[in-house]
């Protein structure tokens, strides 16, 4: 039996790593700041299942306070940390960039600095496929150009994933960075397009779609990218690896299956598309089936149809939560 501190852990991926470890029979220390970058109903939804499982106990904190981490050794000793905690989102970094500085630069250094000064011998740490900009190959590769990010939730990561790389060089803790690429699945962020597209679709809204929708993205389902974010936990030295989006298909085709999921029809209406988006992510995940031995296992038709179930069941509330549109 391990203990973990997971930070973020009323987060959509951070809340679903931390389920399993407890299954698993492991201890989990969870942090979140429960911040409003977007519904705090959805947070205090994931928060209350885990409030429910033994092995786990929360801290409301903010990783970007340099006291209040070093304050977590106290309730030590840990096996790892993983570091799921982040402000997301390419384009909400555009109006406030401080706060992703904040929380995913700073806050990853504070984080660091917890386990040199306390012998924690790992960390893996959420990085994002916005790090490959805007003229990555297609699928891509972890060697692909990440040094040219399009906005400042994307710089604030390369910053995190340099500022790691420095730590296991001078102070050799073990570093799995994982490049997350478009997750889904129950319970989701509502910021993104999978939970607002179900939900637009089910309570007869129009879905509101940036660009003519020839855009793509890669899809996978939440269940096996928390899975190989705990493969991750695996000793490493330090490596960057691609989790997700190994499913790429463009809007105008996810439209399509989510108006079989849900039985609805949609009606789109367009706006101009955002300079801060991606026209299209598509990871080469190789390296995460050689290192981490991860294959995603959750086909995009069935994790469509799990998420559509999902709000079915919990659409008395769901229906209410704000998707920031």
């Amino acid at each position: 039996m391990a203990r973990y501190l997971v930070t973020g852990v009323a987060g959509f991926i951070a809340s679903r790593v931390a389920e399993i470890l407890i299954a698993d029979g492991h201890q989990i220390l969870g942090i979140d700041n429960m911040n409003d970058a977007y519904d705090v109903k959805m947070k205090e939804y994931r928060l209350e299942k885990l409030r429910s499982l033994a092995g786990f106990s929360f801290r409301e904190m903010d990783i970007s306070d340099k006291e209040a981490v070093a304050g977590l050794a106290d309730s030590g000793p840990f096996d790892a940390v993983i570091n799921l905690a982040a402000r997301a989102g390419v384009r909400a970094s555009v109006e406030n960039p401080w706060v992703y500085v904040d929380t995913n630069t700073t806050g990853t250094l504070n984080l660091l600095e917890l386990c040199k000064n306390n012998q924690i011998p790992k960390i893996i740490l959420a990085s994002t496929s916005s790090v490959y900009g805007k003229d990555a190959p297609l699928p891509t590769p972890e060697t692909a150009e990440s040094k040219m990010p399009l906005q400042a939730y994307a710089a604030s990561k390369v910053g995190a994933e340099a500022m790691a790389h420095a730590y296991h060089y001078l102070f050799d803790i073990d570093v799995t960075v994982v490049r997350y690429f478009t997750v889904y699945g129950p319970a989701g962020r509502p910021d993104m397009v999978m939970f607002r597209f179900v939900k637009w679709l089910m309570e007869g809204k129009k879905l509101q779609l940036n660009g003519d929708g020839n855009q793509t993205r890669g899809f996978t389902f939440l269940d096996d990218i928390a899975r190989g974010t705990i493969q991750a936990l695996k000793p490493v030295g330090y490596e960057i690896i691609n989790l997700g989006g190994h499913e790429s298909i463009s809007m105008n085709e996810l439209i399509t299956m989510l108006e079989k999921a849900t039985g609805k029809k949609a009606v789109v209406e367009h706006h101009e598309f955002h300079k801060a988006d991606m026209l299209a992510n598509h990871a080469d995940v190789t390296k995460a089936g050689e290192l981490l031995g991860w294959e995603a296992q959750v086909g995009l038709e069935e994790g469509i149809q799990r998420l559509v179930d999902w709000y079915v069941e919990n659409q008395s509330w769901a229906k209410n939560i704000d998707t920031g549109v």
